[in-house]
């Protein structure tokens, strides 16, 4: 949902660039999950608010700027449960990490590990025997079937 970048102010206080469609959707959850490798911690958000281009929000247990500056880096996160059902032909992007990439010709590109959210659109970062940036467009994405693993792409392999 989003990743913490530094403390913000001196009350404990923290800045979120959010990974959000709208930066004001991370405010509609009271409960976030801050952590990563393993190691999560339930938040209540006691506070937040969008600041410019980011979400700035007090934290249950995060008293003072140096509770925060221990959470900068830190992955935000959101029970699965509590997001809203993706509408069809829409994918949260953590559905979409560890699908196979195939091309039409049947060639196996590896797999996702990672999405860029470029502005433009999205890039999916597939890793095979070589690292490719599939662009996640209409003209390029030809099915998503998660059930089965799998993404098809029209997509050359000398790309």
């Amino acid at each position: 949902m989003g990743r913490i970048l530094a403390p913000f102010g001196v009350k404990g206080w923290v800045k979120v660039q959010p990974n959000t469609a709208a930066i004001q959707n991370l405010l509609a959850y009271r409960t976030w999950w801050v952590g990563g490798e393993g190691d999560w911690r339930e938040h209540a958000v006691t506070e937040a608010k969008v600041q410019g281009r980011a979400v700035v929000a007090r934290l249950t247990g995060c008293d003072d700027r140096d509770a925060a500056a221990l959470l900068q880096g830190k992955p935000v996160a959101v029970p699965r449960a509590a997001l809203p059902q993706a509408r069809n032909g829409e994918y949260y992007w953590a559905d979409l990490i560890g699908l196979a990439v195939v091309n039409a010709a049947g060639q196996d590109f590896g797999r996702v590990t990672q999405i860029l959210g470029t502005g433009a659109n999205d890039v999916l970062v597939v890793e095979g025997e070589r690292e490719r940036l599939i662009p996640f467009i209409a003209s390029v994405i030809r099915e998503v079937d998660p059930g089965t693993g799998t993404i098809r792409v029209d997509w050359g392999a000398d790309y």
